[in-house]
């Protein structure tokens, strides 16, 4: 309990009256931490922090590196610099002995600044002095940067790129023809030389690496550290990221597996504005950031650039492995597939060859600054072509949206097509798709077809990104996973009536959890499942579900267990008997 008498001896309340101290330690939560215990963490809701004993470390992330700011000592506050500014904590703040403190709330502290003018006054000085510190520990710090040297439109250049911006690592890039791109080399490109090439920060060369390669170059976990978990999940979109958090934090062994890099096909939208909790909206990309860094918070181990190839069943049916790319087997308790969908590919002779050449599936945000000032199209009318089209339209001349539909309305949220509308540079061509595109090694153009008349025109264009729909890719699934004719895993009651009329047979006495596919202990959330919304809060929804359906699981295979064990030790002085009659 905080108390007056608490308060009193620290330098910010010496000129406090002692009815107003009264009124502040009535209102102070009272917080003790042991050696290492965190208080707070940076992007945190924040708070008002007064510390009466102990040590804390204050530290913060520059460019995805850790840094120690600075440690507070008995009598330190902290914390009105993101109240005043409404902002969310800027630090994170750790025990570092045991220690006590006392915590203010957003109201209470505004209250006390209010009533208190000298309280404000040294308030307001400090405050200027940590964002002079802050500024300061910006410039200080090193940024590890990585150079990607490739042509414009080699799609393993364009691939590369994508990979490091998906895993936040920052890069630059620059084509072999530029003189930062020359050093010690050359003047001009000479015949044999091979691209990409990626120059790390310690100044050593990758030519053409893969997304293994440069993975564990950059020092990114490619290999699951223990031999068995109690649950994998395969997938680091909203669905599997969430599943890996409510699985850490429910005390599982959790190890999480992306092919790419963590978000999904989420992590590329610009802007989600539509989703609970965040009323000015937040992009893909940082959504996916927090559920990582929340992932990793507690404890989950996460595995990128490794494709799953396979899943190991006993004899009874029960997955008992997941097995990766190169060989790696890794024994696990139970699975949750949330490996999403794959963008459809455009039909259109010669379409395939221009890929990553000027068409891209997807936003391929990492195209942003190549379309600075040109006239861009888009093909799809879902919320993910919107949201590309909000994003690009803040770099090119033009953004046009071909939609093979009468109109948005059925297939966008309204909120994003009042959005286009409000855009000068955003056009919207309904009952229109493109049946040609042209160029050799870079798209030059594409031929439109207006649906209604027939007619067609050539368009000039180098770029064209694609959102047509998606494809579950689940043929590396066994074939005991029953999916639709799609690929899509079935789950449910959806996999009763599959099994029924394959006259096929469900293993267990109960039915399949709600989650749950047609292996017992497999589960499958967000896209990749048989007959989901589509949506983001719909993946994490069924993410977190399929968290709780694994521990009915767990709790009926423990049953089950002990009961085999009773049965075995009842009959065993039966048998003991009828021998030595």
């Amino acid at each position: 309990m905080i108390t007056p008498d608490l308060l009193k001896d620290v330098p910010l309340f010496t000129e406090v009256p002692a009815t107003e101290l009264a009124t502040i330690a009535g209102r102070a939560a009272d917080i003790r931490l042991h050696d290492g215990e965190w208080l707070i963490h940076e992007g945190e809701a924040p708070a008002f922090f007064i510390l009466l004993s102990g040590r804390l470390a204050v530290s913060k992330s520059f460019g995805g590196i850790e840094r120690v700011l600075t440690d507070y000592e008995p009598g330190s506050f902290f914390g009105e610099l993101p109240l005043l500014l409404g902002s969310p904590a800027i630090a994170s703040l750790r025990a570092t002995k045991a220690s006590r403190v006392a915590r203010l709330d957003d109201h209470d502290f505004r209250e006390l600044i209010v009533a208190c003018p000298r309280l404000n006054a040294e308030l307001m000085r400090t405050m200027a002095k940590r964002v002079g510190y802050l500024q300061q520990a910006v410039l200080e710090t090193p940024v590890a940067t990585v150079t990607i040297i490739g042509h414009r439109f080699d799609l393993a250049c364009h691939d590369l790129r994508d990979f490091l911006a998906r895993n936040r690592v920052l890069f630059r890039w620059h084509d072999p023809r530029d003189p930062e791109a020359r050093a010690g080399m050359p003047e001009v490109p000479q015949a044999g030389e091979t691209y990409p090439v990626v120059v790390l920060p310690d100044g050593s060369r990758l030519v053409t690496p893969t997304f293994r390669e440069l993975a564990e170059r950059l020092r990114l976990d490619t290999v699951p550290a223990q031999p068995s978990y109690d649950v994998i999940i395969i997938g680091a979109g909203p669905a599997g990221l969430a599943a890996a958090v409510y699985g850490a934090s429910e005390g599982l062994c959790t190890l999480l597996i992306e092919r790419e890099a963590p978000g999904g096909q989420a992590g590329t939208s610009s802007r989600i504005e539509n989703y609970l909790g965040f009323p000015t909206g937040i992009s893909g990309d940082d959504l996916g950031t927090r559920a990582l860094q929340q992932a990793k918070r507690f404890g989950v181990e996460i595995v990128v650039a490794r494709d799953v190839v396979g899943i190991e069943s006993d004899s009874d049916g029960k997955a008992v492995a997941v097995l990766l790319d190169g060989g790696d087997r890794v024994e696990t308790r139970s699975i949750v597939i949330a490996t999403g969908v794959a963008w459809r590919e455009l039909e259109v002779v010669g379409a395939d060859s221009l890929v990553g050449r000027g068409i891209y599936y997807g936003a391929a945000r990492t195209e942003a600054l190549n379309t600075r000032g040109r006239d861009i199209f888009l093909i799809g009318g879902g919320n993910s072509a919107g949201q590309a089209a909000m994003f690009f339209a803040n770099y090119a001349r033009s953004v046009t949206i071909l939609v093979r539909g009468p109109s948005l309305v059925a297939t966008m949220s309204h909120y994003l097509i009042a959005q286009l509308e409000s855009k000068t540079n955003v056009k919207i061509e309904v009952l229109s798709q493109v049946v040609g595109v042209e160029g050799s090694d870079h798209l030059e153009a594409i031929v439109i077809e207006d649906r209604r008349s027939g007619e067609r025109r050539r368009q000039p264009t180098d770029a064209l990104f694609v959102f047509i729909g998606a494809d579950a890719t689940t043929s590396w699934l066994p074939p005991a996973v029953i999916c639709d004719k799609r690929g899509y895993v079935c789950t449910g009651r959806d996999v009763t009536d599959l099994v029924a009329q394959q006259n096929g047979s469900w293993p267990l006495e109960r039915d399949p959890y709600l989650l749950e596919t047609s292996v017992p202990g497999i589960f499958a959330v967000g896209d990749v499942r048989h007959g989901s919304i589509k949506r983001v809060a719909s993946g994490v929804g069924e993410g977190s579900m399929a968290i709780a359906f694994i521990h009915q699981y767990f709790s009926e295979r423990q049953a089950a267990a002990a009961e085999i064990d009773s049965r075995s030790k009842n009959a065993r002085p039966a048998k003991a008997r009828a021998e030595a009659a």
